[in-house]
């Protein structure tokens, strides 16, 4: 029995909005994750999903449009808090804290304090936790069972966050994506194109290979840069083929959180 898989192609980095976008493009429902979503008790925020074309191809452009731009830094602990009191799913819950967990020791890493130390300026405010939390409950809603990714682009150039002026990739990145060994390929582009969050979701969920695949949909999630090329995530979405499907076989889950979907 064959199970569903993505294939997430990064040929122009990744964000947790290009993500989201990718899944949303390739059919998951907008009113069914913002249904979803309102299991968070988080407020001051609305999604918005816009058809986007850039360079002859066609796909979507995901947003989360704060109400207030004010948004409260929060720590690693209030955050966990803040997913443990919600309505989510245990699965969904437990991996959107391993996720931030990721960011939050990268961060504490490369500043040289503890977790607890730790305060999400760029990726505190409710855009992230609503990223991170909507792509985990869009591979469940979409009963997706692995991720897979391509390699990353390492593009150069310096990118201003709270901190000031620091190097592309962010340190954060570098620091979650090298723990699971994340290949990159050297690419001319200037900026940042690989996300602390984007980072944070593919070392938490995603293999960084190319599986054998049956693809039956794909998702184009753009980003707002444009560059030399079409600036969009690719998510490929289908089934095991081949020899993986007969591999999987015998030991064959609904979902490796151990529940099915309806």
């Amino acid at each position: 029995m064959s199970q569903k898989i993505a294939y997430l192609d990064c040929h122009s980095g990744a964000s947790g909005d290009m993500l989201l976008g990718a899944f949303l493009d390739a059919g998951l429902s907008l009113d069914r994750l913002r249904g979803e979503l309102q299991a968070l008790p988080v407020e001051g925020y609305e999604l918005r999903l816009s058809p986007y074309a850039d360079q002859g191809i066609t796909g979507s452009r995901f947003e989360v449009i704060l109400a207030e731009q004010d948004q409260p830094t929060r720590s690693f602990t209030d955050i966990a808090a803040l997913l443990a009191s919600s309505q989510l799913s245990p699965w969904v819950r437990d991996t959107a804290t391993a996720i931030f967990r990721r960011l939050g020791e990268a961060e504490a890493a490369v500043h040289g304090v503890s977790l607890e130390e730790i305060h999400f300026h760029e990726v505190g405010a409710v855009d992230a936790i609503v990223d991170i939390v909507g792509n985990t409950l869009a591979i469940e809603m979409l009963g997706i069972t692995q991720l897979y990714a391509s390699p990353l682009p390492l593009t150069r150039g310096h990118l201003r966050m709270a901190h000031g002026l620091m190097p592309v990739p962010a340190p954060a990145t570098l620091e979650i994506l090298s723990a699971v060994k994340a290949p990159w390929v050297p690419t001319q582009l200037e900026g940042e194109f690989v996300t602390p969050t984007g980072a944070a979701i593919l070392a938490t969920l995603a293999r960084f290979e190319m599986p054998a695949i049956a693809i039956e949909r794909v998702g184009y999630g753009f980003g707002k840069k444009r560059v030399i090329w079409p600036n969009c995530l690719r998510a490929c979405l289908g089934e095991t083929y081949g020899l993986s499907q007969d591999h999987n076989h015998h030991n064959h889950h609904e979902h490796s959180h151990g529940h099915t979907h309806s």
